[in-house]
Formats: C-alpha cells, sequence, structure tokens
C-alpha cells in the first residue's frame, strides 16, 4: 500500500462535462452551477466539431463495434456529443460568474483559436491527440497549463511525449494516468502507475477515472494524484454517451470532502 499523500492543498477536481449536457445550453449551464454547489474545483468541456474530428461514413472502419456506443458511426456520435463553438463564450462567462474554473479539451487548431478568444485559463489534451506534435505546440505557445492524458499510450510513448513537452518548452504541465475504457474494468486501472511516472519524470501527476463510482478516484490521492478528473451529470438516466459512466453530484459531494480529509 503507498504512503498516504501529502500534498497541499488538496487535488485539484475537475468535473468533465463532455457531451452531459445534451445538446442544451441550459442543461450545460446546469451542469456548471451544480459542479461549482457540490465542491469541484473547475469544470471541463471538450471543443471540436463531427468534421474536424472523423468523416461521415457507414464503413466499418468508422463504426464503433463495442461498448456502451456500439452500433454508432464516429461521425454520428461525435456530432451528438459535440459542444457547440457558439456556446463557449457565454459557458466561460457564466462559469466565471459563478467562481469556478471552467477550460476544454481541444482536438484542433481552429478549437485552440477559439478558446484563446473567450481566454481559456488552461488547456487539456485527450490521449489520442499525444501524437499530434502541431496541436502540441500550438497549445504550448500559449504559455498556459496544460493537462494531459495517458490513456492510449505506451510506456515508450510517455517518455517520447514528455521528452516531447521539455523539448518545447512547455514547463507547466500534468501527466494524468488514465485506462481508456468506457466504464473502466477494475482490473486494468493499476494505480501505481501514477507513482511510477511520477518518481521516473519529476512531474506532477494525476488521474483521469472511468470507472463507476468514486472509490478508484479516491484511492489515487493516496498514490500522488494532485489531479482527479471525473465526468459528471445530473442523472444517469438521461440519454447520452457519458451519462452511464459519470457520477452524480452526491458522489462529488463526497469525493470532494474525501479529497480534503486526506490531504489533512
Amino acid at each position: 500500500m503507498s504512503k498516504k499523500n501529502t500534498l497541499h492543498p488538496a487535488p485539484f477536481l475537475i468535473a468533465e462535462v463532455s457531451a452531459n449536457h445534451n445538446g442544451s445550453l441550459k442543461h450545460a449551464k446546469e451542469l456548471i452551477k451544480t459542479a461549482k454547489k457540490f465542491g469541484a474545483n473547475a469544470v471541463k468541456l471538450q471543443t471540436y466539431t463531427a468534421d474536424t474530428m472523423t468523416i461521415k461514413s457507414n464503413r466499418d472502419e468508422f463504426k464503433i463495434m463495442k461498448g456502451i456506443w456500439k452500433g454508432q458511426t464516429l461521425w454520428d456520435l461525435y456530432n451528438k456529443a459535440q459542444t457547440p463553438f457558439e456556446w463557449h463564450k457565454e459557458l466561460f462567462s457564466y462559469a466565471k460568474k459563478l467562481k469556478i474554473n471552467c477550460f476544454s479539451t481541444p482536438f484542433d487548431e481552429t478549437a485552440v483559436d477559439m478558446l484563446e478568444q473567450v481566454n481559456c485559463p488552461l488547456y487539456k489534451i485527450a490521449s489520442f491527440e499525444m501524437t499530434d506534435h502541431i496541436l502540441l505546440k500550438k497549445v504550448a505557445k500559449t504559455k498556459k497549463p496544460i493537462i494531459i492524458s495517458t490513456g492510449t499510450l505506451s510506456s515508450k510513448e510517455i517518455k517520447k511525449l514528455i521528452f516531447f513537452l521539455k523539448k518545447i518548452k512547455c514547463k507547466k504541465f500534468v501527466i494524468l494516468h488514465c485506462v481508456t475504457e468506457y466504464p473502466a474494468n477494475y482490473k486494468n486501472i493499476k494505480l501505481k502507475t501514477i507513482e511510477h511516472i511520477k518518481d521516473k519524470y519529476k512531474c506532477l501527476t494525476g488521474y483521469s477515472d472511468h470507472t463507476s463510482g468514486i472509490g478508484v478516484a479516491i484511492s489515487s490521492i493516496n498514490y500522488g494524484a494532485c489531479v482527479i478528473e471525473k465526468h459528471f451529470t445530473i442523472d444517469k438516466r438521461l440519454d447520452g454517451p457519458d451519462h452511464r459512466l459519470s457520477i452524480l453530484p452526491k458522489e462529488l459531494k463526497l469525493l470532494h470532502e474525501f479529497r480534503l480529509e486526506k490531504t489533512k
């Protein structure tokens, strides 16, 4: 068992909105308001369009063959899940009014340009984009903190990623251990990876959690996680691609309380 984390302050807690706005600006605002009320430090959006992510095709290589999104084409999934560019200014302003951090994951350069216009304070890079050096350079040039997931990366690829970040003089970054399964299987979590990355590369580390519930996220604090990210919803019964793997307000509150208790 890893020894207790002594980092202060408590881990930075991110409520991932993702597609859980269900295409409603009003519901997106409700998620931000609820996340603030129940203890999140920040809410995170995802910034892309279906056309910047994939092509519209029914061929098998553009279909999802297993998991909770089985049967959908990639284009249809992204089209349903996207947060429209025209919402961002209003959502960032609303979060600022409520005094909660709001930031996003851009998936291409046009998304970064738009997010800079709304004064995005930091950026998240998804693991699938880790080999997109053009995107990484674009974000690094903003000189803002970058949070990076490693869900699809091998150990060698993580090493190459951190080498590249140092090469482009990116100094403010956090590496998040992540398992790219929705929901993630408990046997695949391997929280000691957080410690391994932290000790080997002498960098800040955290955990992006796709498991059900909050138990694994709480345990990640023991392994040195200074950032915890969880998908967040108001109602798991709602129609949408991410609701079932998201936590509810009462779970967010418990996670918030546990992270404070564990770092006293």
